[in-house]
């Protein structure tokens, strides 16, 4: 089968030097590509630049992404061409649209108009005590994956910190339903360490409980090539 993973965590540029991102590691994708490839199967890993990556092998493809942008760009044609996707990148909810020191609100009779505003210069200077840093909301993309390919096999990520179970598992079947997802693997932050990763994958029959990121792993395996 041909495998689409992603992995790692957006960055979305404030300035030239500065961006929003998050912490993570690209560990998971990694550990899921690996287990494909070693099964046989041709894997296409989309991930950031700073995630950790596979070694190189020849039935394993790398795309390189910065910002929500270049992952919508890059997702479309490869989804309409594989037969699953694992979608485990961190994407950002947000991205910077307009930097600007807070005097500048207090002088703003219309606080919208700020919203149509950009920064020019490649380093916002950093001489003010407050900025104030305005956000738009990035696309879902995991909304789009049934538009371009409805056949695919998907496989989408909720995590949430420091919630109940009722409430992680209701986060999760929303976004399978929505979604039109295959399995949702749901995660609480307070249950993963170094040492473990707490996860359960969700779907229309019930959930299961797997404990390590090797087990998440081979645990979609499972389901997505003997199901």
């Amino acid at each position: 089968m041909k495998i689409l993973i992603t992995s790692g965590g957006t960055t979305e540029k404030i300035d030239a030097v500065r961006g929003i991102t998050n912490h993570s590691t690209g560990y998971l994708g990694k550990e899921i590509a690996e287990l494909f490839l070693a099964k046989g199967h041709q894997v296409t890993l989309v991930t950031a630049k700073t995630a950790v990556k596979p070694e190189p092998k020849e039935n394993l493809k790398i795309t390189e992404i910065t910002n929500v942008d270049s992952l919508l760009k890059s997702m479309e044609p490869l989804v309409k061409e594989h037969d699953v996707l694992i979608h485990s990148m961190a994407i950002s909810d947000y991205t910077p649209i307009y930097m600007t020191d807070f005097a500048e609100l207090e002088d703003t009779e219309n606080l919208s108009q700020l919203l149509h505003k950009s920064n020019t210069e490649s380093k916002i200077s950093s001489t003010s005590d407050y900025q104030v840093l305005f956000l738009k909301k990035t696309p879902k993309i995991i909304s789009l994956v049934k538009q371009w390919n409805p056949n695919i096999q998907l496989v989408g990520f909720k995590l949430l910190a420091n919630v109940s179970k009722e409430d992680l598992f209701e986060a999760a079947r929303t976004s399978l339903k929505r979604n039109q997802a295959n399995i949702i693997v749901a995660n609480d932050l307070g249950e993963i360490t170094p040492n473990q990763h707490i996860a359960y994958l969700v779907d229309e029959k019930g959930e299961e409980k797997v404990t390590t990121k090797s087990a998440i792993a081979q645990a979609l395996f499972e389901r997505i090539c003997h199901d």
